[in-house]
């Protein structure tokens, strides 16, 4: 039996029946367009056999879209009412057994995924989609690559180059784990209740190779909070804190990792950020 898609009629029963009333605070702007959710997993490049962690599957209409292209689907749902329903829907529209697991918790929170994922595919709120995007690549080494789908200023500041305007902490910290690009846009239009922004997807594909390990990590993590504190700072001023307390001291740390003293947080690269954490 294949995989059938959710329809947007049945995903509003399916809300009026769970008495789901989509809020702002979570983020639930359902995805009911088929075209949409497909573009999701074709963009991902989901393969038959990948094992895909999804954050926040709502009603599923992303999750039955992975499941039809053959992957498995570990996912993470907060609200217990929608955890529950999930693996009904996924049976009802011709999913068989062992393919989907739902895991009951806050992403922010789960430090443990069964079935060792492998991609990361997702529709994630404005207000946590950062957190928990870095929270995954941070907790699960395991994750090689994953497009998700985020409000439009999220996804160009995770893709932002060096020097840009959008270009952030944010941007720093993502590339940390490797590469990421701005990989389409969605209209407004697929959402129910239509939301007031635009979205986009954003991939990532994480280096063969980590940066450091988890001391450098935290180390690098600080210093990028610090340089984009008090934007359009030079670094020896911004960075006077957590290098020797000193706009001087700053300075000479600054000059040994190749860097000027009198550049700004926005300019610098996360492997500039590296070299200066390996002095600290």
């Amino acid at each position: 039996m294949p995989v059938t898609l959710l329809g947007a009629a049945e995903i509003r029963a399916l809300a009026a029946d769970l008495d789901v009333t989509p809020t702002k605070k979570l983020g639930q702007n359902f995805v009911v367009d088929a075209n949409t959710v497909r573009k999701i997993v074709h963009v991902a490049e989901v393969q038959p056999g990948d094992r895909v962690v999804e954050v926040g599957p709502g009603l599923g209409s992303l999750t039955l879209a992975i499941l039809e292209a053959g992957a498995s689907v570990t996912a993470v749902e907060i609200d217990h009412r929608l955890a529950e329903r999930l693996p009904v829907t996924a049976a009802a529209h011709g999913v068989g057994d062992g393919a989907l697991t739902v895991v009951d918790a806050d992403a922010l929170r789960v430090t443990e995924l069964p079935g060792d994922p492998t991609v990361l595919v997702a529709n994630l709120p404005y207000n946590v989609s950062v957190p928990v995007l870095l929270h995954f690549l941070e907790t699960f080494p395991g994750l090689e690559r994953g497009v998700v789908m985020v409000q439009a200023e999220v996804g160009e500041r995770l893709a932002a180059a060096p020097g840009s305007k959008t270009y952030g902490a944010p941007s720093v910290k993502a590339a940390w784990y490797g590469p990421w690009r701005l990989a389409g846009t969605v209209s407004r239009q697929v959402f129910w209740p239509v939301p007031n922004v635009d979205s986009v997807l954003v991939g990532f594909r994480r280096d063969a190779e980590p940066r450091g390990d988890e001391e450098l990590r935290v180390k690098t993590f600080r210093i990028v909070d610090a340089a984009f504190q008090q934007r359009r700072k030079m670094l020896r001023q911004a960075l006077a804190g957590v290098l020797g307390g000193s706009a001087a001291e700053a300075s000479v740390v600054l000059e040994r990792a190749g860097v000027a003293p009198t550049a700004r947080g926005e300019q610098l690269t996360v492997d500039d950020y590296v070299r200066i954490a390996r002095l600290v």
